[in-house]
């Protein structure tokens, strides 16, 4: 029992983990690639934005402070492109579940500089918009948090199931990994007790010309 309780809260804690971070900023050098992953399964919701902090503000952003963004799905399918902008967003529904990367480059300048990044993605229920969602259906707030709650156990329950299907899929590899090493060992042996054969068979045919034996 206590088990369960601990994985119910550890999965409540990490979907409850991306309502509570408001953004990620990091830092890049011209020339140089920065990419953050995100594991997200499918038919999930994500949106993200992001933007170049200006180091000099009430001043326009320098010609030199541009990046490239890239998202991208484990296989390789493209779900967003920004060519040298300085700030954008996206938003789209996973259609394959895997780490989704989001790789920014920032242009090769001279002298190097360096940019800073305000970056925010969320996926899930943190990516739905609880404003219009309580503006089209016209509800109060403790109807509105009754919702959330309502989405979160939804969340809880298809990670539940998501966590057994990745738990059925590492037991059917462990399996074929153990039969694939059981056949190696015993192909081995066959090789190993051939290899002896063929010695001593070697060893009995010189001894034989020679007239040792």
């Amino acid at each position: 029992m206590s088990k369960r309780f601990g994985i119910v809260v550890v999965l409540i804690l990490g979907i409850l983990s991306p309502l509570l971070v408001q953004s990620l900023r990091f830092d890049i050098q011209s020339g140089h690639t920065k990419c953050i992953a995100e594991d997200i399964k499918s038919n999930a919701m994500t949106v993200g934005k992001y933007s170049i902090v200006n180091p000099n503000e009430g001043h326009p952003l320098p010609e030199s402070h541009k990046v490239t963004v890239r998202v991208t799905s484990t296989y390789g399918n493209n779900y967003h492109y920004g060519d040298n902008v300085q700030s954008g967003q996206y938003a789209f529904t996973a259609a394959e579940a895997g780490d989704y990367m989001a790789c920014f480059y920032a242009i090769d300048h001279k002298p190097v500089t360096t940019i800073t990044i305000d970056f925010e993605w969320k996926t899930g229920i943190a990516a739905k918009d609880w404003t219009n969602v309580a503006k089209k259906g016209q509800i109060d707030v403790m109807q509105l948090e009754l919702k959330k709650l309502e989405d979160i156990v939804q969340s809880i329950h298809d990670e539940m199931f998501y966590l057994r299907e990745r738990e059925e899929e590492m037991q059917e590899l462990n399996r074929a990994t153990n039969s694939r090493m059981g056949w190696l060992s015993f192909l081995s042996l066959c090789i190993c007790f051939s290899v002896a054969g063929l010695q001593l068979w070697h060893l009995k045919t010189f001894f034989e010309r020679k007239k040792l034996l």
